[in-house]
Formats: C-alpha cells, sequence, structure tokens
C-alpha cells in the first residue's frame, strides 16, 4: 500500500465508499454537483475551483462567471466539505498597483506552504499569465508579482519546497483558446524570480492528443509526487476534458516515473456533458487522508457547475500500473 505523506490526518473528509460492482478507480458523489451554477445572486457559473483544510472545516477559493460572463475568484467555507457558503463578492487584492489590476481571473488553485495560504490563477496581465496571492485567514489577500510572461495557464504549486525552493508545475499557452498544451516544471526562491523551467510531459495519442495540463496540488507519496492532471481530446464534437495520473521524481518532479495510458474520469453525467462547455471534467483542487489512503478530488463540470469525486491513493496508482504508458515515448506528436 503506497503512503500519502507531508499531510495531517482528516478522518472527517467528505467520503462516500465505491459502489459495490464498479470497476472504475474514481467515483462520483451521489449529491452532485455540490455547487450550483447559481449558488450567489450574481453568478452564471461556479466551477474549476480550489478547497483546502481550514481551522475546524474549508475554506475554498472559487472560480464565478457573473451574468456578464467575466470571470473572477471568490472566497467561500464550510464546515463538511459539501455544503458551501460563498462570498458574493470578488477577492480584493492588496499589493503594487501595477500587479493587482484586473482584466480577469479565473481557474484558481490554493496551496498551504509553511505559514500561509497561496492561490495561484490565470491572471489577466496582456494576456493570460500565472497570478499569485496568498492569505492566512481567507479575508485578506495579498498579491505577489505574476510568476510569468504572458502566455500561460495552470499554474499548480507544490505543497513543500523542494531543493529548497518553491516549485511550480504549469501549461504554457497562448492568447486563443490555446490548440497545444505541455506541462513545465519551474522554481524559485522566493515566489517572485521564477526559473530552472523543465519540460515534465507532454500529450500523447487518444484522450489526451490536444493538451495537457497539471490539475490539483500533486500528493506527495513514499513512492513519488502522484499528480492528477487533464488531457484534452479534439473530437468531432469539440474538445473532450478528461483527467488522468503520473508519478513523478520526488526530488527532481519534471522526471516522469509512471504514466496512466487510460484516462481515470470523465464525463459521463448530464452536469458533465451539458452545460456551458460540454463534455468537461477538469480536476482543481483534492483532500486527502494519510491514515486511509483516501482522496477527495473537487473538479469543475461543464465549465458550469461543480462536483465531488472519491478514489484513493491505491486506485490510482493500480490503474496507472494495470494501463501504463511507456515513459520512455512521451515526447509531443
Amino acid at each position: 500500500m503506497a503512503k500519502i505523506i507531508g499531510r495531517p490526518a482528516l478522518p472527517n473528509m467528505p467520503w462516500q465508499d465505491k459502489p459495490q460492482g464498479f470497476d472504475k478507480p474514481v467515483w462520483r458523489y451521489d449529491g452532485n454537483p455540490i455547487i450550483k451554477r447559481d449558488a450567489i445572486p450574481t453568478s452564471n457559473s461556479i466551477f474549476n475551483s480550489a478547497v483546502v483544510v481550514y481551522k475546524d472545516g474549508y475554506a475554498g477559493v472559487f472560480r464565478c462567471d457573473n451574468r456578464g460572463v467575466e470571470m473572477d475568484i471568490f472566497a467561500g467555507f464550510s464546515k463538511d466539505g459539501i455544503n458551501w457558503e460563498i462570498n458574493h463578492d470578488p477577492i480584493v487584492f492588496e499589493g503594487e498597483k501595477d500587479v493587482t489590476r484586473k482584466e480577469y481571473r479565473y481557474d484558481p488553485r490554493v496551496c498551504f506552504i509553511e505559514d500561509r495560504y497561496y492561490i495561484t490563477w490565470c491572471n489577466g496581465y496582456h494576456g493570460p499569465t500565472i497570478g499569485i496571492g496568498y492569505t492566512y485567514d481567507f479575508k485578506t489577500f495579498y498579491q505577489l508579482e505574476n510568476a510569468f510572461l504572458p502566455y500561460n495557464r495552470n499554474g499548480v504549486l507544490f505543497p513543500r519546497k523542494i531543493g529548497g525552493k518553491f516549485a511550480m508545475v504549469s501549461r504554457p499557452s497562448d492568447t486563443g483558446h490555446t490548440p497545444f498544451g505541455d506541462i513545465f516544471y519551474s522554481e524559485s526562491p522566493d515566489m517572485t524570480y521564477w526559473g530552472k523551467h523543465r519540460f515534465v510531459f507532454g500529450t500523447a495519442d487518444g484522450w489526451q492528443s490536444k493538451k495537457v495540463g497539471p490539475g490539483p496540488t500533486p500528493i506527495e507519496t513514499d513512492e513519488g509526487w502522484l499528480m492528477i492532471y487533464h488531457g484534452v481530446l479534439n473530437s468531432c464534437n469539440g474538445f473532450v476534458y478528461r483527467f488522468g495520473v503520473a508519478l513523478l521524481d520526488i526530488d527532481r518532479p519534471w522526471i516522469v516515473k509512471e504514466r496512466g495510458n487510460f484516462y481515470v474520469f470523465g464525463p459521463e453525467e448530464q452536469y458533465e456533458l451539458t452545460g456551458d462547455v460540454p463534455n468537461v471534467t477538469f480536476p482543481c483542487a483534492t483532500l486527502t487522508d494519510p491514515e486511509t489512503g483516501r482522496i477527495a478530488i473537487y473538479y469543475g463540470a461543464a465549465d458550469t457547475v461543480t462536483g465531488l469525486a472519491f478514489t484513493t491513493v491505491d486506485e490510482l496508482l493500480s490503474y496507472m500500473r494495470k494501463y501504463p504508458m511507456n515513459v520512455g515515448d512521451q515526447e509531443n506528436k
């Protein structure tokens, strides 16, 4: 049994057992979607959002597109990780005006490192880039410098320093809908200056042939970093977003130890197949319990609502190893 490390025990995390006779590695919460599109008065959709343990419950940063279809991020709180109260006003960051100027904000991730909660998101700054901020209490937020030049999306921090440096994976992009996408690793001594960029992996045949990008904060295990990532297929009916798993080297995370050839979760239910953008399941956050190996995954469904799914570290690793990819053949097609 693989061990999740570096995380506190979380016995009361959201959980449902795997349904009897179910043969897939990830299963849905039977009350999905947990957050509907109109959960706050102005929202058109609430999806692709990030959740973390906070005090005796949970906090999160949520992508709430308003009815002008303007993209912004909002703080929210929950006692049980399922029923959420989301602030009706977007986050206001403190910081330099050149940095906090707002074009758009979307697809946040939240990661606790050392003494604070870091937020990363796709930030509009003459094109999409990775915004970085932090908070101690999810009430006052501070914005740092953008991590990269445009264009970039899906900046995801590792939950601890690696080799004494902050570490991030991201998906360089362009100004459009990005008909490509690879995952790169970067590191920083101070959350301001980012470098040592390393290619991690790119697209592959089938469900991840158009683009791939980071999902939730990587999960540290005794076998390596377990990374849940999204992959996209350009089908005759448009893009289809699913997610898969890979295992990265614990000290050099740009080295891929193992990677699954099959996706572990994809759109099947009506709320995933139909919405503002159909056929999308997009993972952004996990909760984990190292005592049991349980993992709860928060994901955006059809770019409209938020869903919750469950698995374990052993389910993911076993499925990846049952249907492996040759990691020596991972360059772009």
